[in-house]
């Protein structure tokens, strides 16, 4: 077999530092950064709280400019982690003997929940790519449990790193499979989900099943404590409520944390990223930073290091290591300052897109004024990359007067109405739950009556798209509705 060269041309730009820790800071929401910085700030003795800017005369020549419109498009993402990059996540190693017993899976105080996965798992007999997958999608987890970072960068991760083409598909049948494991409730992305996975594998009692409708259905009205529009949409008594929000108040909010909070505390725990708040027409959005403290270049460090440099002619070969040390240390702290300040831009600039985009429903906080939105719609108001745009909108929250939203929430395809006006599916999905809320419960709606009803009203739909927006909010169909 004979050796043949081949030339060939192949232009790549590898991830600078500083790129590398924007890409993983606009992923994080708001107390994911905050605990970001305060590990930052044990780590790396260069970097303190202090909000004094550097002076000329410290700043350092290989000090990366500014970056504010970071695109994915133009990196290569080869040395976004390393091959070791798993995170591990310990459980809180205390219990406490006053609250109840969540977790049904039993294991040694000395046990991560990583651990305790990986042994599960183990188990499954998965093929060797299988396992490998379910292996880092378990490493991501969070001490909680909750898988918080979207498939498609995990993909991207498993593609870059450890040249696995995985899809989004693949990702979420392994996903399920983790799901399955216990404690229950493990790797949810959101709290939601959280609850839903516990309720799905309890006894299919009535309370069980009512407790899954309004997790399924209501949830925001239960986060709210909207108690009597529960019982009035479902046309159930108070007794039958009582006991739905007793099993589920039951449940473990941190699947991952042993001692794990109660549900009230749970959802009064969400941190808004975001605030948006409307007074008179008036729209005002700011970041929620309130936690997140100033940074600064650590002042002994850079004069030391100033000092050290002005005499490196005399230096030992111990002074200068200790030199290379402190320049990395400082190095370091710079690139991640500035990271931050990126960050906090790439998330100002696209929130304020997001407001301007859907003013009307910040004006009134009406779901039927939501417009049909895209990422790629945010994507080319603000120039970032489209996936920018996705992992800014990924596990983050908004706050506005009248509650806290995901704000996933405001993203949604477009469909037309029979003026040939763009209107939001989410539009159309509330209509199609009031049609059905207000429907003849012995005489339920057949989807075929449905695209008629939404039909009259002006939105032309198939009735397909309505069998499709009735599963996505879990509403079964008309035959299983029915009451006698």
């Amino acid at each position: 077999m004979a050796l043949r060269q081949q030339q060939e041309l192949k232009q790549t730009q590898k991830l600078s530092p500083l790129q590398m820790q924007v890409i993983k800071l606009v992923e994080l929401n708001s107390v994911e950064l905050e605990d970001k910085i305060k590990q930052e700030l044990e780590d790396n003795p260069a970097l303190e709280e202090g909000n004094e800017e550097l002076n000329s005369e410290n700043s350092d020549d290989d000090f990366p400019e500014s970056e504010d419109n970071l695109s994915e498009e133009d990196i290569v993402l080869g040395d976004y982690f390393s091959e070791e990059d798993i995170p591990d996540y310990q459980l809180n190693k205390s219990y406490r003997k006053d609250e109840p017993d969540f977790i049904e899976a039993t294991y040694s105080d000395d046990k991560s929940l990583n651990e305790v996965l990986l042994e599960q798992i183990g188990l499954r007999q998965l093929n060797a790519r299988d396992q490998k997958i379910a292996e880092y999608i378990i490493g991501n987890l969070d001490e909680n449990g909750y898988l918080q970072r979207s498939l498609q960068a995990i993909s991207d991760d498993l593609l870059f790193q450890q040249n696995l083409d995985i899809s989004e598909t693949k990702l979420q049948s392994i996903l399920e499979i983790i799901q399955d494991l216990d404690p229950a409730g493990v790797g949810a992305s959101d709290l939601q989900e959280c609850l839903k996975l516990q309720l799905q594998r309890n006894e299919p009692t009535r309370e069980n099943r009512l407790a899954l409708e309004i997790i399924s259905d209501y949830f925001e009205e239960f986060s709210r404590k909207h108690y009597d529009k529960i019982m009035r949409q479902l046309n159930i008594s108070q007794d039958d409520l009582r006991n739905a929000i007793n099993g589920i108040i039951s449940l473990n909010p941190k699947p991952g944390n042993a001692l794990g909070d109660s549900i009230e505390v749970a959802m009064s725990n969400i941190t808004p990223d975001f605030i948006v708040e409307s007074y008179n027409g008036e729209i005002s959005m700011y970041l929620n930073n309130k936690n997140i403290p100033e940074l600064k270049i650590n002042r002994d460090f850079s004069e030391m290091l100033q000092g050290y440099a002005q005499n490196k002619e005399s230096m030992s070969n111990d002074a200068k290591q200790a030199v290379l040390f402190m320049k990395q240390k400082v190095d370091s702290a710079k690139w991640f300052i500035d990271a931050v300040r990126q960050r906090q831009n790439t998330l100002q600039r696209t929130m304020e897109a997001i407001v301007n985009f859907q003013y009307d429903f910040f004006a009134t906080e009406d779901e039927t004024m939501l417009r049909p939105m895209i990422l790629k719609d945010i994507a080319n108001k603000t120039g970032f990359d489209i996936s920018t745009i996705s992992r800014v909108s990924n596990s983050k929250y908004v706050q506005t007067n009248n509650g806290v939203y995901p704000l996933k929430f405001f993203f949604s395809e477009a469909m037309q109405n029979d003026a040939g006006e763009d209107i939001s599916s989410r539009e159309v999905k509330v209509l199609l739950k009031e049609c059905i809320e207000n429907e003849n419960p012995s005489k339920p709606l057949t989807d075929e009556q449905l695209t008629t009803l939404l039909n009259n009203k002006g939105y032309i739909i198939a009735r397909r798209t309505v069998a499709k927006y009735r599963e996505q909010l879990n509403i079964p169909v008309a035959r299983l509705r029915k009451k006698i």
